[in-house]
């Protein structure tokens, strides 16, 4: 293994092929890894700790000091060297990591979709893992939807750094729908009821209208839109069918009807007007400025926007809800997943990792890791120097300046993050994160995410500006349906034909 990387330096020269984390799932004893020897009293012995290199992300401005490090250390026998990169330099050098071999027994992975990574990849700089996972107690479990996420070409180059699969909803002002008498909606026909009461009905008693009932932003992925296409049943990016032919979701008919719907919300001024160029910040700082009672987005940021509004809406009140559907029937209950839950992967490199006995120690370490032991340390500290938690495991951060320095850099190298016992103590964050959880049974997911298209690769970004367009012309009322499919029929020829065909023979040749 790679003794050359110093403890909790920060890479500054060499580059570094790193990124993110999460995971998913946990249980298993912690430190398995270690192995014991008797001595001359019978007595077990511990064993040398292993030595393990990690090349990760940091998102923080400095590294952590040593206070968790260590805990985690003795937790899983280990000696750790973290090589930790700058968050906004992680990209710029990926190729330089590459070139000059400078790597680490771990390396964190998160822009799956680089070239120089994907074709790192596919070479075989890495270890493909597949194989190994169902050894370790908290690796098997795993799911296969996300192995084959994070798998290229049908082969699983590290562990899948699984985040929150589904994190979207609806958040609303339940002082306002309690003010005007409405009910928490199920339905988009009932959100857009309470839409339009937000709007004409005064729900902050100033006897003015001047609130709207969605408040939005210029964002078609993770503003309202996408969220409210799901109610509609669009596919999550693309759906493939069962004769493997490929579609966009712009082509289905639930991205009209979701179109259908802004379009209706703005024209009935139930959303704020200049949405199509506002800025998430201006629409946070919207929301809690009480402009609006309708956000959609991450589930989580209702927290947010709650401390946003401290001093400005003392009395607002919020209601996360995650079951609205379109035709009022559970089993149409759908929500779109941004990346199938994959945060990324923990990758071993064969220069680094020389053989199949030291993969498997590392293999234990990062099974190690998943335990809930190790991901409260990565979370919030050691208890009683950085929180004090509760019998039912709700967990109060009582020094924010420490965990700052010594706990919150962990953020990036946990590989699992959701479904532990132990929990943030605020309510809004308890409950975003059990709907949040819940929402992984009604995700659906992208068939193409990990699949590639070099045309894609090239022009996609360029291309999805023509549907980008089109999407917001519609909205605006500016182009009909027609007009709608003449730009859908220009993305076909300027790039989207060789898109499709590309896709349906990488999704063939991994499937069959």
């Amino acid at each position: 293994m790679n003794k050359k990387i110093s403890k909790l330096a920060v890479l500054a020269v060499s580059g570094a092929l790193v990124l993110s984390a999460c995971g998913n799932n946990e249980s298993a004893n912690p430190g398995q890894a270690a192995n014991t020897a008797g001595n001359e009293a019978g007595k077990a012995a511990p064993a040398a700790k292993t030595k393990i290199s990690w090349m990760n992300i940091l998102h923080s401005t400095t590294p952590p000091t040593d206070t968790v490090l260590n805990k985690i250390e003795e937790i899983t026998n280990t000696e750790l060297d973290f090589s930790w990169v700058p968050d906004a330099s992680k990209e710029e050098r990926i190729n330089t990591a590459l070139a000059s071999d400078s790597l680490a027994d771990i390396v964190t992975l998160t822009l799956l979709d680089n070239s120089s990574v994907r074709n790192a990849l596919k070479a075989g700089v890495f270890w493909e893992v597949s194989s190994y996972l169902d050894e370790f107690p908290n690796l098997v479990a795993i799911s296969q939807d996300m192995r084959t996420s994070a798998s290229i070409e049908g082969k699983l180059y590290g562990i899948p750094m699984v985040k929150d699969i589904a994190r979207n909803g609806v958040i609303i002002r339940k002082d306002w729908l309690d003010k005007l008498g409405l009910q928490v909606p199920t339905t988009t026909a009932e959100l857009m009821q309470v839409a339009k009461a937000f709007t004409e009905q005064d729900p902050d008693g100033n006897g003015s209208k001047d609130t709207t009932g969605f408040i939005d932003r210029s964002d078609l992925v993770f503003g309202a839109f996408k969220t409210l296409g799901s109610y509609f049943g669009t596919p999550s990016s693309w759906h493939v069918d069962d004769s493997g032919k490929v579609t966009p979701e712009f082509e289905s008919e639930g991205y009209v009807k979701a179109m259908d719907y802004m379009k209706e919300l703005y024209k009935g001024g139930y959303i704020n007007q200049d949405f199509a160029v506002t800025a998430k910040n201006d629409q946070q700082q919207g929301f809690a400025q009480g402009k609006a009672g309708i956000y959609v987005g991450a589930l989580f940021d209702s927290k947010n926007l709650l401390n946003l509004a401290k001093g400005i809406q003392d009395s607002m009140d919020l209601v996360m809800v995650n079951d609205i559907t379109s035709t009022g029937n559970e089993a149409d209950r759908a929500i779109w997943s941004s990346s199938n839950g994959v945060g990324g992967l923990l990758s071993f490199p064969k220069s680094e990792v020389k053989d199949e006995a030291e993969l498997k120690q590392i293999l234990q370490f990062v099974n190690d890791i998943m335990s809930e032991e190790v991901f409260a340390l990565m979370t919030y500290g050691i208890e009683g120097v950085h929180y004090t938690i509760d019998a039912d495991k709700a967990v109060t951060i009582t020094n924010t300046e420490l965990w700052q320095q010594e706990v919150q850099p962990f953020s990036s190298s946990r590989p699992k993050e959701p479904g532990y016992a132990i929990h943030d103590a605020d309510p809004l964050r308890t409950e975003a994160a059990r709907l949040i959880l819940e929402n992984e049974k009604y995700a659906v997911l992208n068939p193409m995410y990990s699949l590639e298209s070099p045309t894609f690769s090239s022009e996609g970004s360029e291309l999805q500006k023509i549907i980008t367009d089109a999407t917001y012309k519609y909205i605006l009322d500016k182009i009909d349906l027609a007009g709608f499919k003449a730009e859908v029929e220009k993305w076909r020829k300027s790039g989207g034909d060789a898109i499709i065909s590309e896709y349906e023979a990488a999704y063939k040749a991994v499937n069959g």
